[in-house]
């Protein structure tokens, strides 16, 4: 990892969990939406569920996650009441023969929820639709919260994958952030899963929180081969208080530089590919055998909401306050507020607030930059024969943009296609940029976090 590419190539930009962003996203046609799925689902699909429960006890100080923060537990209970409204209009939509071959509990904090109340939504989602047997299962987990009764109550209902917030292991750096969590605490969740037999686990790591220095995240380091997990992201701290208040209560003096940032980052790659991880892209690394890594080889990875999947062509439907969805050729978003989705849910069974059509050139510039994302290369002829464009004239201002980039060596052009070679894997955010021609709009504040 080259220091001073980091540097020059560090600026806002999307993270490209869809295109055109959630930033484009304007007041949505309920009645007209309501008509386009009803006629989506005329046949059966495959689709992913993404359910976002937003407790949380206590604030951690650095998140960028919609949450709620209360102790009151019957706040659960009555968001479960509602939950299951969702699900059920949900149901009503659906063609009858439809299959869910994804399902994902985000947060906030899902154990945050009873044993009983995750067993509660387990049996509601399997009353209410057609879940697949091997349907991938993912649940967001907290280590101070998570419990074997959790666990038994999320295999009931079908969970096979989990991810861990490990963060930071060190307890200056928590007392900073505001998350008192001991490493012993994830391994004993670790333990717990793999005692199970779930075999599919994710650890997150964050680099540039308040008072990181390179010996303590060393020892981060140090605790992911420690926990061997088979997925790692290492995300970037987004300190952005303009969109996220609580992190107005860290100490910026605190916070590593960005030079010292970027040392950070070099140590983290360096120490994945040490331990034999590898690297799907920006900050995401898996094991050569899990499903991630075979899935980049053979072409085959996809992005969405939830980041890096293996799941290619699902309607991912979002429920729950903020969630978001991608159907066909739009997007569309619920109510970011808690009591606005229990009146709307209560009103209508759904949510909705904002969306997205995308034109036939969204369509296009999507596929072009998931390919980026993804595959790290585009085939000029594929282009051509699937959109009856010329590749080299329609994106003619963003192969000039990709100029610097190809004398920085992180990207390659040539008369048949763009490869990004393993020196661009940290910069395909910035690739993807130059084929994005809404970043040219003027915004009156800061929208996006830096790239890397």
């Amino acid at each position: 990892m080259n220091a001073s590419l980091i540097g020059k190539y560090n600026k806002p930009g999307p993270r490209y969990t869809s295109y055109p962003t959630a930033v484009q996203f304007s007041e949505l046609d309920t009645d007209e939406h309501l008509d386009y799925l009803k006629k989506r689902n005329r046949s059966p699909k495959d689709i992913s569920v993404y359910i976002h429960l937003p407790f949380c006890a206590k604030l951690c100080w650095y998140c960028g996650c919609t949450t709620v923060i209360t102790r009151k537990n019957d706040q659960a209970e009555v968001y479960l009441d509602r939950l299951e409204e969702e699900i059920k209009h949900l149901s009503e939509l659906l063609h009858p023969n439809h299959t869910v071959k994804q399902i994902h509990y985000g947060g906030g904090t899902p154990t945050f929820m009873t044993p009983v109340q995750l067993r509660r939504l387990g049996k509601t989602l399997h009353r209410y639709l057609n879940i697949d047997l091997k349907a991938e299962f993912g649940v967001e987990l907290d280590p101070r919260t998570f419990s074997q009764e959790h666990l038994e109550a999320l295999l009931e209902g079908g969970m096979n994958r989990a991810s861990l917030g490990l963060q930071d292991v060190n307890e200056e750096v928590q007392k900073a952030i505001h998350r008192i969590q001991p490493v012993s605490m994830v391994h004993k969740s670790m333990d717990i899963l793999r005692r199970v037999g779930i075999r599919s686990v994710n650890l997150d790591v964050i680099y540039g929180l308040p008072l990181q220095t390179p010996e303590r995240f060393q020892n981060t380091l140090e605790s992911i081969a420690s926990l061997q997990p088979d997925r790692v992201a290492i995300y970037s701290y987004a300190h952005v208080p303009w969109m996220k208040p609580a992190q107005k209560l860290l100490r910026e003096e605190d916070l590593p530089t960005p030079e010292e940032k970027m040392n950070l980052l070099t140590m983290a790659g360096a120490f994945m590919d040490k331990i034999g991880f590898t690297h799907i892209g920006m900050d995401h690394f898996a094991r050569p055998t899990d499903e991630l890594s075979i899935a980049l080889e053979n072409g085959t990875l996809q992005r969405n909401f939830q980041g890096y999947s293996t799941q290619a062509g699902l309607d991912l439907y979002g429920l729950g306050m903020s969630s978001i969805s991608s159907v066909g050729n739009r997007y569309f978003q619920n109510v970011k507020e808690l009591n606005d989705w229990h009146e709307k849910i209560g009103k209508n069974g759904h949510a909705w607030s904002r969306g997205l059509v995308l034109t036939r050139e969204d369509e296009l510039r999507r596929e072009i930059i998931m390919k980026i994302m993804c595959s790290r290369e585009l085939n000029f002829r594929e282009i051509w024969d699937k959109w009856y464009i010329n590749p080299k004239q329609h994106f003619a201002e963003a192969l000039e943009a990709l100029k610097p980039m190809e004398e920085d060596g992180i990207v390659k052009t040539d008369q048949h296609g763009i490869t990004i070679p393993p020196e661009g894997r940290l910069f395909l955010r910035n690739i993807a940029m130059a084929f994005d021609p809404y970043l040219k709009k003027k915004s009156d504040k800061p929208v996006y976090s830096k790239t890397v």
